[in-house]
């Protein structure tokens, strides 16, 4: 009688409201349709591997990425950008972003920048915010300050795409 009743409960529909569903695997939630394309990431990679190393290479920029994405969504300052969001795909396409920049061997699947961040509402305070953010995390691993200016002066062209007001 109980394993009627759980094998009734499981296979039931989900209500209408109940919103998107993640993937079973990853939890990403579903997005429209777009080209995949490395040129999306807003940068070309670094030439050589040299700061992919100095980065820690994939284990590293995996730990900053992680930590970038708690940062930001626990700070009372940009965390509201942040609700409602797909937080296990922005950690996935965060890393493949700085991966691919960095030349330590990844691909970028994410959608352009300009899609990315679109109605997000972003200020320059906000975004000034998220680079202070990111600083902090790459003391913590630390990266030489110059490495980490040579990396921020590749995403500072991406400002046009991702500020909205």
């Amino acid at each position: 009688m109980l394993l009627s009743l759980a094998l009734a409960l499981s296979v039931q529909d989900v209500p209408a409201n109940a919103g998107p569903v993640g993937d079973p695997v990853t939890g990403e939630l579903p997005v429209d349709p777009y080209q995949q394309d490395n040129a999306n990431a807003g940068a070309r990679p670094f030439k050589g591997d040299k700061m992919a190393k100095a980065f820690g290479g994939k284990d590293g920029i995996k730990r900053i990425t992680d930590n970038l994405v708690v940062g930001i969504t626990s700070d009372p300052r940009i965390e509201e950008i942040f609700k409602g969001q797909d937080i296990v795909r922005l950690r996935r396409t965060l890393f493949e972003q700085f991966c691919y920049i960095l030349n330590a061997g990844c691909n970028y699947t994410g959608r352009d920048m300009r899609s990315a961040h679109k109605n997000l509402g972003t200020q320059m305070a906000d975004l000034n915010a998220l680079v202070e953010i990111l600083q902090n995390v790459m003391d913590q691993e630390n990266i030489a300050f110059t490495l980490q200016n040579r990396f921020l002066a590749k995403l500072a062209p991406m400002k046009d795409d991702v500020v909205d007001r």
